[in-house]
């Protein structure tokens, strides 16, 4: 027991000190983000709206993630990461306070859609930080670190959650939400000074060849579709599949928490040594990429099989390792293709990848369940993975061949 918990340690050491802070910051921000896993639920029970007004309210929480994936880049590349993670966090702060008094259709829709469009701007910053903060051969655990901070605050918010939406409902949860948003800005301002890096002449010229190379490169917009589908694939666990636990098996909003506390939980104890031994082997991200894709296609077809509930676990673990091989190495796939001075550019391309897949999965897995059922919801949810798969294949050979 001692040798594993000294080989787990061991994964952790050589990442920086500000790494590390970057992660403290995530987890009390993470923590604190309960309402997010029940806005589905939230939208549904609570507001009483019909579950296609629900997927409209939800698609525009895509469309507003993917205005801020889009501007954070191009705020990063102008102004540096460091002032919009700053600015992003605390308004994002302020807008889940004010959201809990919004109740109406157009309101919620408007709502939403401002403030994904400040809070995921802190995305594309955030990424292109660790390129500051850690050192090439360090990034990719970087990004693990950051994640397994994510969902270590994530494995105990739902549970958290629906203890607190039990006793005392949903506006608790809105509060939560804004402070410690707010708690983890100020603790970023204080503990992680701005650096300023000086800009030769010749950088400069080199940061304006490379202004829009994420949209001429071939492969990379190959892998941006890879990115999108598996991410429809994943945010069905945050849209979907909260309804289905309770209309197929009746499950209350504390037993979602805790089969979510799965992902989070697994995440947590093998996330960070399944990458360093990955890293030691130096698989290829885009083989990694391939096989994650297909673990996000059993991890929905598994459900078909629904005469027993235990199926809801195999399906989170089989969703969980997808996760935990896929998004890392897409992550760092993305950081190592970008080119100088347009880092933000391509790390907001990759994850406006995930927010056009929220913009159109809630809609979509919301109207087929409304007229065709869950059953054809998971094939087609499953689908979308085994596209990716085919697409991974091409990107692999093209990669090879140094395109």
């Amino acid at each position: 027991m001692k040798k594993i918990y000294t080989n787990y340690i061991n994964n952790f050491k050589g990442l920086s000190k500000e790494v590390w802070l970057l992660a403290l910051i995530t987890l009390i921000n993470r923590a604190g983000t309960m309402v997010i896993p029940f806005l589905s639920k939230y939208l549904k029970e609570n507001l009483e709206f019909s579950i296609p007004d629900a997927g409209t309210i939800l698609m525009f929480f895509g469309i507003g993630s993917l205005i801020g994936s889009w501007l954070g880049g191009k705020l990063t590349d102008q102004i540096g990461f460091y002032k919009v993670m700053f600015y992003s966090l605390l308004f994002t702060g302020f807008g889940f306070i004010i959201l809990q008094y919004i109740t109406s259709f157009l309101g919620l829709c408007i709502g939403i859609l401002v403030l994904m469009s400040i809070a995921d701007t802190f995305r594309p910053a955030l990424f292109v930080s660790l390129k500051t903060y850690s050192k090439p051969e360090n990034q990719t655990r970087s990004l693990t670190l950051l994640r397994l901070a994510i969902n270590l605050g994530m494995a105990f918010g739902p549970i958290i959650a629906g203890l607190i939406i039990g006793l005392d409902g949903y506006s608790l949860l809105f509060w939560i939400d804004g402070i410690t948003c707010i708690l983890a800005i100020l603790l970023f301002k204080f503990l992680i000074k701005e650096t300023v890096k000086k800009v030769s002449i010749e950088e400069k010229l080199i940061n304006q060849q490379n202004k829009n190379a994420a949209l001429k490169d071939k492969s990379f917009l190959i892998f941006f579709t890879i990115s999108f589908l598996i991410a429809l694939s994943f945010f069905q666990l945050i849209t979907s599949m909260p309804i289905y636990h309770f209309d197929k098996y009746g499950l209350t909003e504390l037993q979602t928490g805790l089969i979510m506390f799965i992902n989070g939980a697994l995440i947590v104890i093998f996330e960070m040594p399944l990458i360093a031994y990955l890293e030691a082997k130096k698989v290829p991200h885009t083989r990694l990429i391939l096989f994650s894709s297909i673990l996000f296609a059993l991890s929905y077809f598994v459900l078909l099989f629904d005469v027993w509930a235990g199926i809801l676990i195999i399906n989170i673990i089989l969703l969980t390792f997808a996760e935990m091989i896929g998004f890392p190495y897409t992550n760092a796939f993305a950081l190592s293709r970008a080119k100088k001075g347009s880092e933000g550019s391509y790390m907001a391309l990759y994850t406006m990848s995930f927010a056009l897949a929220f913009i159109v999965g809630p809609k979509i897995g919301m109207d087929i369940i409304e007229n065709y059922g869950y059953t054809i919801n998971w094939i087609i949810t499953g689908s979308y993975s085994l596209i990716a798969v085919i697409l991974s294949i091409w990107l692999q050979k093209r990669i090879k061949n140094n395109l």
